[in-house]
């Protein structure tokens, strides 16, 4: 049997508590990402800028892929980052930059 994938915090969780990943994901994905109300673009925005706030990095890898997914380019989610640096400090954002660049590297 293969080794669970545990680089994603997701993931992981899912390995151990799948009931709670499922409670979790069924109306976050089905329900609120799929609201017309907001572009998903417009929703990456908000959830990149609320996990650098909170300092959720373990999270933000995956919403930085999925930022990119849905239409963010390097250059604006810099910009997303460095204008949160005067909000939710410089600290968070310059952790919120390493982790994008290991994330997106190149790309």
């Amino acid at each position: 049997m293969a080794e669970p994938d545990f680089s994603s915090p997701r993931e992981a969780a899912r390995a151990f508590t799948p009931k709670l990943s499922q409670l979790v994901e069924t109306p976050l994905f089905d329900q609120v990402w799929a609201d017309p109300a907001l572009l998903p673009r417009d929703r990456s925005i908000a959830t990149v800028a609320a996990l650098i706030a909170t300092a959720a990095f373990e999270e933000l890898p995956a919403h930085l892929h999925r930022a990119a997914q849905n239409g963010l380019t390097r250059n604006e989610l810099s910009a997303l980052i460095t204008h949160l640096a005067f909000y939710v400090g410089f600290p968070h954002a310059i952790t919120a930059s390493a982790v994008a660049q290991r994330t997106l590297g190149e790309e």
